[in-house]
């Protein structure tokens, strides 16, 4: 049992959200009937808080747990209701971050605050959504620390509990909800993090019923419900917003309730300075955009139809494999073997680009790598969604483009899909894989301490040297790797070609009887990348 959230009790409880958030997507996005009933609540939830989540696990030294994630919520918000949860994350970390851990009182009053922060965020607020939730939730955490109950394992109970409550009303404050018989996504996806939460302070899951489907999807939302779109199709506009003030967000928030509807503003403090995401529901894109560029430097543009858009059917037969990609050289070498490629931009890519580039492939069988530990769920995901449209989608775990490249090269088309792929998995495992890139700061490894810039060479994704020597650790990692046997060895080689010339005549004296394989073009943060099949 928890007494105060300390910054580890955040990254827990974050990691809470984010599973619940995960396992539930499906049937969140399912209850999204309103403001729109486009299905991807769920989903804007769950990415918003892996956002959250990412963020927290790159903090800095020093930065609160609070401030990093509110920090990344914000910049990673994906539709209303993950903006809105931005909003309240940021709001808990106004009243929090920098301070003593918090207690039950102090939780208690900034949800309460957080709660009307989100409320303010939201242009015209409606009753019935995540809003009075969230309001509910803060409320009854403030009765419980009134009524003596202080503890903090009490108090987010009390907050749970009164969320819950004002979800399974929000059927009788929204006519679109009563119509379609379900509370709202939202709010459902806020008791799912509360719990959460209360998971994480007390140890102890709380007994929920299940969240229910509704047993058909409407074809069209009430034309005379408010906070609609426009007249005509519409679309969900969001952008982050950097070099603004103030001033110019209340101008352009006034810009974008004359031009749509579901308008949310949330700002945050980050290292270069105040930046906003900005959400609205416009049939004016143009307008949206360009009121963005009068305020400040809009950027990471997002534009999504809200009319249902129903994707190519995929033709019977046919089939694809999706490769996702750390740099565009390598998109180059894995597009000349036949995959259709996801490159890997600044940002990283997220489940809504995979699920998008299965569907552009019309293919009714595709195949995923994701070349990365860390993408392998991400792909999942995608890959889960995908099949709902009828799709056969296979995520073969790929930790790296050289065991990608390993799958690929055996793939068959003439073969049955599923044989295909066990192929393609086989291949895969049996390449060993390793890498060689620099410190960015000083860490203790398994191989020992290294500083930044130290040469690091990993083998599986763990540390076994550290030097300061680029080519002299490639080759030492090359004989570890090639000291348990191996027949071919593929090198992809960064942008310095003299080191990947230095390695292959390393591997041709050392090393005669190996096959060796050499793509250059790899991406400038990782020198070498090596398979050892």
């Amino acid at each position: 049992m928890l007494p105060a959230l300390d910054d580890a009790a955040v990254g827990q409880w974050c990691r809470a959200a984010v599973s619940a958030l995960s396992d539930s997507r499906g049937r969140l996005d399912d209850l999204n009937v309103f403001p729109v009933p486009d299905g991807d609540t769920g989903t804007n939830l769950l990415l918003t808080a892996e956002a959250a989540l990412a963020a927290l696990t790159g903090a800095g030294p020093g930065e609160s747990a609070w401030a990093a994630l509110a920090r990344g919520a914000v910049l990673g918000a994906r539709g209303n209701s993950g903006t809105i949860l931005a909003q309240l994350l940021r709001g808990l970390s106004d009243q929090l971050a920098g301070v003593a851990p918090a207690d039950g009182p102090s939780f208690a009053a900034a949800l309460q605050k957080a709660a009307d922060a989100a409320y303010a965020a939201v242009a015209d607020p409606e009753e019935g959504t995540f809003l009075t939730v969230a309001r509910a939730g803060g409320e009854a955490a403030g009765t419980a620390v009134a009524a003596g109950r202080t503890g903090l394992a009490d108090v987010v109970r009390a907050a749970a509990d009164g969320a819950r409550k004002a979800l399974e009303a929000t059927p009788g404050q929204l006519a679109a909800l009563r119509d379609a018989g379900v509370v709202d996504a939202g709010g459902a996806g806020l008791c799912l993090v509360l719990d959460a939460l209360v998971t994480t302070v007390t140890g102890v899951e709380p007994a929920r019923p299940p969240l229910v489907r509704r047993p058909t999807r409407p074809h069209e939302h009430p034309a005379d419900l408010p906070h609609q779109p426009p007249a005509g199709p519409g679309s969900e506009v969001q952008y982050l917003l950097a070099g603004s003030d103030d001033a110019a967000v209340a101008r352009l928030r006034d810009q974008l309730a004359a031009l749509g509807d579901s308008l949310v503003v949330v700002g945050v403090d980050t290292p270069g300075g105040r930046e906003w995401n900005v959400h609205v529901h416009t049939s004016d894109v143009g307008a949206a955009i360009e009121a963005g560029i009068e305020a400040g430097r809009p950027y990471r543009i997002s534009v999504t139809p809200l009319a249902p858009v129903r994707p190519p059917a995929p033709a019977a037969g046919t089939r694809a494999v999706v490769a996702i990609v750390p740099g565009d050289g390598l998109a180059g070498l894995f597009a000349g073997e036949g995959a259709r490629v996801l490159t890997c931009g600044p940002d990283g890519v997220t489940e809504d680009d995979v699920l998008a580039e299965v569907v552009a492939s019309a293919a009714a069988s595709v195949v995923v790598l994701p070349n990365a530990p860390a993408l392998t769920a991400l792909a999942g995901r995608a890959a889960d969604r995908a099949r709902e449209e009828d799709r056969d989608v296979v995520v073969v775990p790929t930790r790296s483009p050289v065991q990608g490249l390993a799958a690929l090269a055996v793939a068959d088309p003439g073969r049955r899909f599923h044989d295909d792929v066990i192929t393609m998995a086989e291949a895969a495992a049996a390449t060993r894989w390793a890498e060689v890139t620099r410190a960015e700061q000083a860490a203790l490894t398994s191989a020992g301490p290294c500083r930044p810039g130290d040469v690091l060479g990993s083998a599986e994704g763990d540390v076994v040297l550290v030097g300061d020597d680029l080519p002299g650790v490639c080759c030492e990692l090359l004989d570890r790797m090639l000291s348990a046997g191996g027949e071919l060895v593929t090198l992809v080689v960064g942008p310095d070609a003299a080191l990947g010339d230095a390695v292959c005549r390393h591997l041709a004296t050392a090393h005669p009887m190996v096959e060796v394989t050499r793509y250059d073009d790899g991406p400038a943060h990782v020198p070498l990348q090596v398979g050892v099949e």
